[in-house]
């Protein structure tokens, strides 16, 4: 009975064994879609908050560079703004004297022409000469034509004053897009986190000056990674893009740990085989590339090695 017992033992040993090393269709490394943020705005960095290995979210607030130089720029343009709402007049203010001198002119034209009917009466009545009656017609006349040329002052100003204010009111709008334009500066001297993820590498302190486009630190999503690995032209016909496939890693008790993956890339030319690459057959001298997308459960790093079954797939 004990050899039975024994036997069954050493049977399933067996069978572990050769599941665990079950021959893999190809190999790889793992690698992740890394973003290196830069700098966006010249400057000292005055603030720079994060350290190598913290998780970062997306429009997270890192880093602050100095705008000191943008900020003036911007106040001066809004100054200069606010004076011309004092350069510009309004019809009112403009025409206030000429309206005085009409109110003048019409009291004066009344006045006139209630002498002059007056005298007409006069005449009638021969109490007045004619030569009186012509005078007092005559000044009656000449303040009309005042009074027209008054109302055509009136009408100019109108117009003037409105050409003037929109001359002026002109160079608003080019100072509303450079007040504009040194605000975008200002915002980019924020650093802001673009995509959320892991600190791979920092290359700046906080106190160094940055310059725009100078690196300032790398992320990368360490959510999902990619195993890339390669296949062989005979290979092909087995895989597409899309095609879930088993990946598996090393584990700490010396088997195996496994992941389902898809297929994310085929690539569409042949290309040597990298001396680092294990291929299933090692004879080959060209292969394919391809990238198979697993989600990592944090046990996943970059680089690490990795192995991929095409025909078994984790349900």
């Amino acid at each position: 009975m004990k050899y039975f017992i024994l036997s069954g033992f050493l049977l399933f040993l067996t069978v572990s064994s050769c599941n665990n090393t079950k021959p893999f269709d190809a190999s790889g490394n793992f690698e992740s879609d890394e973003v290196i943020v830069s700098a966006q705005q010249n400057g000292q960095l005055l603030s720079f908050n994060l350290d190598e290995g913290d998780t970062l979210a997306t429009g997270e607030m890192v880093g602050q560079i100095d705008t000191t130089v943008p900020t003036l720029q911007m106040q001066q343009a809004m100054a200069t703004i606010q004076s011309l709402k004092s350069k510009t007049s309004t019809v009112h203010e403009t025409n206030d004297l000429v309206e005085k001198q009409m109110a003048v002119l019409q009291v004066e034209l009344d006045h006139m022409i209630h002498e002059r009917d007056r005298t007409a009466n006069l005449v009638k009545a021969d109490a007045a000469t004619q030569k009186q009656l012509d005078d007092l017609t005559s000044q009656v006349v000449q303040l009309e034509k005042q009074m027209n040329v008054t109302r055509q002052q009136l009408k100019v100003n109108s117009t003037n004053t409105n050409t003037i204010n929109s001359g002026i009111l002109s160079e608003k709008a080019p100072l509303e897009k450079t007040v504009a334009q040194f605000q975008e500066q200002i915002n980019k001297g924020q650093v802001i986190n673009p995509v959320s993820g892991v600190v791979l590498s920092k290359y700046a302190m906080a106190g160094e000056v940055a310059m725009i486009g100078k690196p300032l630190y790398k992320i990368s999503n360490m959510d999902t990674l990619t195993l890339k690995a390669y296949v062989t032209g005979d290979q092909l016909p087995q895989i597409k893009i899309g095609q879930p496939v088993a990946v598996r890693i090393d584990s700490a008790n010396g088997g195996y740990k496994n992941y389902s993956g898809i297929i994310s890339m085929i690539s569409p030319k042949s290309e040597f085989t990298p001396k680092t690459i294990q291929t299933k057959n090692e004879r080959a001298n060209l292969v394919y590339a391809i990238k198979v997308r697993v989600k990592n459960d944090g046990y996943l790093k970059i680089g690490m090695y990795g192995e991929v079954n095409f025909g078994s797939a984790i349900k």
